[in-house]
């Protein structure tokens, strides 16, 4: 007699598999002065207590992951209404010494200041780290996450409208300009910039005009290209 499934559920024991949780983890990103940074906090419970790592913490049992994310980084930084993207999973055994835990990081892209940061219940300070100069050693597997995160940064440059994220809805190209050349890590050829966001149509004019510069700066916003939510053709910029 075949076995219906409640049934089945019901002498179901999942003791019999080793423990597992699963956690997410938030890599948030910004400029300021020209400089790429990433949001940390300074740990204030074990593991890895006054160790410097990402927002994160565990799924709860009626949460998905998108929701667990943005709970998480609410509570440990008091920062909300935080665009994530999903970036990767993390599951390498003793990444946690508590236990098996899988992590599922997410990104966030955003202007310096748009979101107010302050230190939650299990933190002791909340601070923005230029992405080039982290505290050492980051908590967990920290480290690991935040390079994934700055290679999927710099190669969203090449296809999305990424780069619009971390400005106001107003900017000049020079302005735009300096994302591409911080999140990169090096200079960026200017009439080259120019004439590739154009052709890609990830910007048009805007009005007005950014003055205290001679001569003024032009205003420019979001173009079709990004309002479609991709670059077309992509590019690449060592070409």
């Amino acid at each position: 007699m075949r076995q219906d499934e409640r049934d089945f559920l019901k002498g179901y024991d999942p003791s019999v598999f080793p423990p597992a949780a699963v956690a997410t983890d938030v890599a948030v990103f910004t400029l300021q002065e020209g400089k790429l940074k990433v949001l940390l906090l300074l740990r204030a419970e074990h593991p890895f207590q006054d160790a410097w790592g990402l927002p994160g913490g565990f799924l709860q049992p009626q949460e998905d992951l998108a929701q667990a994310a943005s709970r998480v980084l609410a509570e440990e930084t008091g920062a909300r209404g935080v665009y994530l993207e999903q970036l990767s999973t993390f599951g390498r055994a003793g990444r946690d010494p508590r236990m098996r835990v899988v992590s599922v990081a997410y990104t966030a892209f955003v202007p310096w200041n748009r979101v107010e940061v302050r230190t939650g219940r299990r933190t002791r300070e909340v601070e923005w780290f230029p992405a080039h100069a982290l505290p050492r050693p980051l908590a967990f597997d920290h480290a690991e996450i935040l390079s994934t995160a700055r290679a999927r940064l710099r190669a969203k440059l090449e296809y999305s409208p990424v780069a619009l994220e971390f400005l106001p809805a107003r900017f000049t190209l020079g302005q735009l300009q300096g994302v591409y050349e911080a999140v990169l890590g090096r200079a960026v050829d200017k009439r080259n910039f120019r004439q590739k966001v154009l052709k890609a149509r990830l910007v048009r004019r805007a009005p007005g005009v950014l003055k205290g510069r001679h001569p003024p700066a032009a205003f420019y916003e979001a173009g079709p290209g990004a309002r479609e939510g991709a670059i077309y053709p992509p590019f690449r910029w060592d070409r």
